[in-house]
């Protein structure tokens, strides 16, 4: 319980410690006076000096008492954390992230991840920690931010907490904070908060049933609407929606029939061969009349040299009765189709889709793209969308690298 007053303070006048409670003093020793915290660290007295009154009056050393005994609760030293944070110049969160961003963004896949990284951190983190030493972040900040959007957005949360992890090392390596870091996850804070995985279920992108796409692709590709026709070859590639809207021109072999994305707009950064139909072809052709540049985006949207929007595929999609499905689902179409109806090894698939094999033993043996086996499976699947009898496909178990 707090003991002291503003009144009793002002009435001292002899020598001595005064305690307040918990650890807080006021000490008068030889006219001047002083604030002190003090705690006990591996059985050895701690103490820690705030500053004289009425400088400091009451109120603020009962605070700066408070934000001592939580760095002490989280496992720092205040009195460590403070010659850190004179050190640092009062090096804040905000700057330290910041300056990390931009130590690291040369080694991004592209401009837009520096982007999220600052978002998230401006959005959840920057607002309660922001203006603090980086060095006086302590576990109850940490979980101050995470709390609130671990269950409502748990995929949010988890990258938010990776992120605060990654600037507080850095602060560490740049000597500018001490001690543990009270973001990392095993061995700390799965203590204290639930995996994510148990707090919501995976939530998987809609998908059309591979039976029921051939309908659905026909309204799609039938559409005159350039937001249709970048759908519709989006399917018939199994790519991703911002592989596609993102198509230059400078990127299509129309001879080979070969359609090569650079690593840069890959997800796992590495360039990806795709084998063009003779359908996803057609759609070039007609695209052809809105080409302006051989570098020029294939699909252009509403600002000149800029492919459309996300939205815009939303939305056609939507226009052709897929409300209930998304885009990205239409890969999961695409492989339920591979696995259930052509019998398509399983790196042949996910070959095609761009996917990262995680096992790095078999990756290491499995160098190639599959390129030839993929444009079989390519074309039996533009087949399929077209509702091309299947007399005229050729089985893929047939094909042999």
């Amino acid at each position: 319980m707090s003991k002291l007053t503003d009144r009793t303070i002002k009435a001292i006048k002899t020598d001595g410690r005064y305690g307040d409670g918990r650890g807080l003093w006021f000490i008068r020793r030889g006219g001047s006076t002083t604030w002190a915290l003090r705690w006990m660290r591996a059985g050895k007295a701690r103490e820690m000096s705030f500053g004289p009154y009425p400088e400091i009056g009451l109120a603020e050393a009962r605070q700066a008492a408070l934000d001592a005994r939580r760095l002490i609760l989280a496992g720092a030293d205040p009195i460590e954390a403070r010659k850190a944070s004179r050190g640092a110049d009062g090096r804040t969160f905000e700057a330290t992230a910041l300056e990390y961003i931009e130590a690291h963004k040369a080694g991004w896949r592209n401009a837009k991840h520096g982007a999220q990284w600052q978002a998230t951190l401006a959005a959840y983190a920057f607002p309660l920690i922001g203006p603090k030493p980086v060095q006086a972040i302590g576990t109850d900040d940490v979980l101050a931010i995470l709390k609130p959007l671990w269950q409502a957005k748990p995929e949010t949360a988890t990258r938010l907490r990776g992120r605060i992890e990654s600037v507080l090392d850095y602060a560490k390596s740049r000597g500018w904070r001490s001690g543990e870091n009270p973001a990392a996850w095993r061995g700390h804070l799965d203590n204290l908060l639930p995996a994510r995985s148990k707090v919501a279920a995976v939530v998987h992108h809609a998908a059309v049933p591979w039976r029921e796409l051939p309908s659905l692709y026909e309204r799609i590709a039938t559409s005159s609407s350039i937001s249709s026709q970048c759908l519709a070859f989006a399917i018939l590639t199994a790519s991703r929606s911002g592989e596609a809207r993102g198509a230059r021109w400078n990127e299509i072999d129309p001879a080979a029939r070969t359609w090569t994305i650079p690593g840069s707009r890959m997800k796992a950064g590495n360039p990806h061969r795709v084998p063009l139909s003779a359908a996803a072809v057609a759609i070039l052709h007609a695209m052809q009349p809105h080409q302006r540049a051989a570098d020029g985006v294939v699909f252009p949207g509403g600002v000149v040299g800029k492919p459309m929007s996300d939205v815009a595929l939303n939305k056609a999609l939507a226009a052709a009765g897929g409300d209930a499905f998304t885009v990205h689902g239409m890969r999961s179409t695409f492989r339920d189709w591979a696995a259930e109806a052509t019998g398509t090894p399983r790196e042949i698939a996910e070959a095609a889709l761009a996917h990262t094999n995680k096992d790095k033993v078999e990756a290491a043996y499995l160098r190639g793209d599959h390129f030839d086996r993929r444009r079989v499976l390519m074309d039996a699947w533009a087949a399929h969308c077209q509702r091309v009898p299947s007399a005229n496909v050729v089985p893929i178990g047939q094909v042999r690298a």
